[in-house]
């Protein structure tokens, strides 16, 4: 397990420097294994660099597979993509590194009726961005390739949008499709009101996003899409950073 001070979702890139003995000595282990798979949670408090005893972690994570490797002056570059979400069952004690007991979270199901709350929080993101970019540096640019796959697009949607590590713990603990979306578009508007100095609230945004947040969304809910489903539910966790979702 990587504790991080970010959080991956499922379908993003992660770039990590590995310098610390512990975690070469993971590397090694996870490289010995195919596939080459490692577990990510956000950490709570304390520092990436402290042990168990003195660093608190959140309790749901995203599984990163190794693409890339390289090598530089004793440091490994690691090169992960995001995949399947797990719930922490149990900590284990660090052999050197984190370990950790987990189970799979179930996939979230795409239903075809969520077509227009996808292409809301996919005009909210990148319209936040774009103005979000004029006051702060991003990682990400308002024009992010996204997958044709809905439910791809869905989690490289929360990747790319301008939230905090608290934020993006709730969405990854999402428990459908629905819910995931609905909060996307709340916490990026809320986002970029903090972000910029110019928005008061969200009567300031322009033309378009009043219109899609005024568009109607299909209330009607598909297999794994209730819309009663708290979005917050489960435990928060994760991390991410990299090019293109």
């Amino acid at each position: 397990m990587f504790p991080l001070g970010s959080v991956l979702f499922p379908h993003m890139p992660l770039a990590l420097r590995v310098f610390e003995p512990r975690y070469l000595v993971m590397m090694s282990r996870v490289l010995d294994e195919q596939p080459c798979e490692f577990g990510v949670v956000l950490i709570e408090s304390g520092r990436e660099a402290a042990g168990a005893e003195s660093q608190r972690r959140f309790g749901v994570g995203t599984v990163a597979r190794v693409t890339e490797l390289g090598a530089t002056d004793g440091d490994l570059a690691v090169i992960a993509r995001g995949g399947r979400r797990i719930e922490v069952v149990e900590w284990l004690p660090d052999d050197p590194h984190p370990a950790a007991v987990v189970r799979d979270l179930p996939e979230l199901e795409w239903d075809e009726r969520l077509r227009p709350l996808l292409e809301k929080a996919e005009l909210v993101v990148r319209r936040t961005i774009a103005r979000a970019s004029e006051f702060v540096e991003l990682p990400w640019d308002a024009d992010a390739a996204l997958s044709d796959d809905p439910a791809v697009a869905a989690w490289q949607l929360a990747g790319i949008a301008p939230l905090t590590p608290l934020d993006q713990v709730r969405l990854l603990a999402s428990t459908s499709l629905r819910s995931l979306l609905t909060e996307l578009v709340e916490l990026t508007l809320g986002a970029g009101e903090v972000l910029t100095t110019s928005w008061a609230s969200v009567d300031d945004l322009d033309a378009e996003i009043a219109e899609a947040l005024d568009r109607p969304d299909d209330d009607r809910a598909g297999p794994g899409d209730d819309p009663r489903d708290d979005p917050g539910d489960g435990e928060p966790s994760s991390g991410t950073e990299g090019s293109d979702p």
